[in-house]
């Protein structure tokens, strides 16, 4: 029995210990340790608090500077919220209402409270800090929400400087190998309908799986690339980084473009040759010279964004894809239009016209 992906320990494993994974579980750990050691000089803390820090560490510590940041400033907003609401519920239970009925109150606040988009992780803070305050406030409750905000706040500040200096994380050369493998699965898949094409064993089902799986890592690689940007924003190594900051967003337009023609390049394909009327939509001549220009399209679509490499495999797609139209026109002139033939041709346009901005040499296109 096959057991899914999200159930394999191995895959659960290989996620774990990534080089990028581990170093920022180093510096978590670092910068919790050293919070919770500087905690008791906080200033307007009570020291028996200082188990707060290393929260506020874990509430900051993300793989890019900016995330690290903009998270850890909204956990301290939700933190002040929840805060604020958890004093309020004290105050109403010290007129007389059981303290039942407050803890349902702050929920149900917190809750709604926590709807609030523009909080962003500081949502998950709202009724958690009213609870606390509300329960554990004890006799003190303005000491403990103003030690557990400043501390907290203290631990949001050592992650993101620790998360600033240490290695700060950069997910560009992460980026560049996915959008490679992608890349090449691409031209592979492209090459390889070429090739059954070529052999009269087109497998419409095959080609169908093997486009659905692009699909699938395109939509992990437009994750990867995203957090790639990120991780340059307030990253003094992102500006030794000679590439374009939009390079891989491009490469990645790129890329859907040309995943998206495959998949109705399949789908032209698979109507042409299903049935036993196959040779008259698509006879020999012009099934060899689609093959073609569907080999030449795949060589370009595997070209890395060089402009000079580019420019190469470009003009030999546009040859390729212009013979086969002509052989069309010319088939059009005697056997009626075959509008699926051409809809592999518009598929395989679209290939070239996504690749196209790669052979530009003013465009800054070139990888590092």
């Amino acid at each position: 029995m096959r057991v899914p992906p999200f159930l394999d320990p191995r895959r659960w494993w290989a996620d774990a210990v990534t080089p990028d994974r581990l170093v920022l579980a180093l510096k978590t750990a670092a910068a919790a340790a050293l919070a919770w050691y500087l905690a008791p000089l906080v200033p307007f803390a009570q020291s028996e608090y200082s188990y707060y820090a290393p929260l506020g560490v874990l509430v900051s510590m993300y793989p890019t500077v900016a995330r690290s940041a903009s998270s850890g400033i909204q956990a301290v907003v939700g933190l002040a919220l929840g805060i604020g609401l958890g004093l309020a519920s004290l105050a109403v239970v010290g007129t007389g209402l059981p303290r039942i009925v407050a803890v349902a109150a702050v929920i149900l606040v917190g809750v709604l409270l926590a709807g609030i988009r523009a909080l962003g992780v500081g949502r998950d803070w709202v009724a958690i800090a009213a609870l606390f305050v509300l329960l554990l406030g004890g006799t003190d409750p303005d000491g403990y929400s103003v030690s557990y905000l400043m501390t907290m706040a203290f631990g949001v500040v050592v992650g993101v400087v620790v998360n600033l200096v240490v290695v700060p994380p950069l997910r560009v050369k992460r980026a560049d190998d996915r959008l490679g493998r992608l890349r090449d699965d691409l031209g592979d898949a492209l090459h390889r309908i070429a090739e059954a094409l070529a052999g009269r064993a087109f497998d419409p089902e095959a080609a169908d799986a093997a486009t659905a799986g692009l699909m699938g890592t395109l939509a992990e690689v437009r994750e990867e690339v995203e957090l790639a940007d990120e991780s340059r924003r307030y990253n003094p190594r992102g500006r030794r980084l000679r590439a374009p900051r939009d390079l891989n967003r491009r490469r990645l337009d790129a890329l859907t473009g040309t995943a998206d023609a495959t998949r109705e390049l399949s789908a032209a394909l698979s109507r042409l040759t299903a049935g036993s009327d196959a040779d008259t939509g698509l006879p020999d001549d012009v099934r060899r010279r689609l093959a073609t220009a569907v080999d030449a399209v795949s060589a370009l679509a595997a070209t890395p964004p060089d402009p000079e490499a580019t420019t190469e495999q470009l003009r030999a797609a546009e040859r390729a894809l212009t013979a086969y139209t002509d052989a069309l026109r010319t088939r059009d002139a005697s056997r009626g239009e075959p509008l699926d033939a051409w809809e592999a041709a518009v598929s395989l346009r679209r290939v070239i016209a996504a690749c196209g901005p790669f052979s530009d040499p003013d465009a800054s296109t070139s990888t590092r």
